[in-house]
């Protein structure tokens, strides 16, 4: 068991000041929010003091995050299962699935607009859809530029140049659906009638 919570509460100082940074807050200011004093939010970003679940709540509080995402908690319904979060250029990708070939699913979190770098549209071989849950993503997507908001979705052939970021000063969370070229999702647009 102490195992188990030793593997969870592992990184956390580093998610911390990773977290704070990005909403380019001081450790005064989240002292201010957090009731934790400066001392020990710099003791628990350098890893030199562990956290307890009482500094746990407002930290995840104050950085709009859940626990589980804050102690690296896995994000499968089977707690055998540890998925480890990638983080690449400002962009987090928490993977969902394990299964080797098919659709890969990813949940993302992408930084605020500022601080990143201007769009450099990419290409590669498959096949993506989206679905914002939180912000506001923008979506270069070929000759496009496209803002979606929470609940709104899209697919495309990655073959096709595209490129997503934060569309304001507000980080922005989406659901990615990956998978190999001509898979596409099973979409029942109606709901069946009941057999009479």
């Amino acid at each position: 068991m102490t195992e188990d919570i030793d593997r969870a509460l592992e990184g956390v100082g580093l998610r911390l000041r990773e977290l704070r940074r990005q909403r380019q807050t001081t450790l005064a200011e989240l002292s201010a929010e957090t009731g934790i004093s400066v001392s020990t939010l710099s003791r628990l970003e350098s890893g030199a003091r562990r956290p307890t679940l009482e500094q746990l709540l407002p930290l995840a509080r104050a950085h709009n995050v859940t626990l589980d995402e804050l102690v690296n908690a896995p994000l499968t319904g089977d707690p055998r299962v540890h998925m480890r979060p990638i983080t690449r250029n400002g962009m987090r990708m928490l993977p969902l699935t394990r299964r080797v070939g098919g659709i890969q699913a990813y949940k993302i979190v992408l930084g605020p607009k500022s601080g990143r770098t201007e769009p450099n549209p990419q290409t590669h071989e498959g096949y993506e859809w989206l679905y914002v849950l939180n912000g506001r993503l923008r979506m270069i997507l070929g000759s496009h530029d496209l803002i979606l908001l929470p609940g709104e979705a899209a697919e495309f052939d990655t073959r096709e140049p595209h490129w997503f970021g934060a569309a304001d000063d507000e980080p922005v969370e989406f659901l990615s659906l990956f998978g190999k070229q001509g898979e596409r999702a099973h979409i029942r647009a109606t709901p069946r009638k009941a057999d009479r």
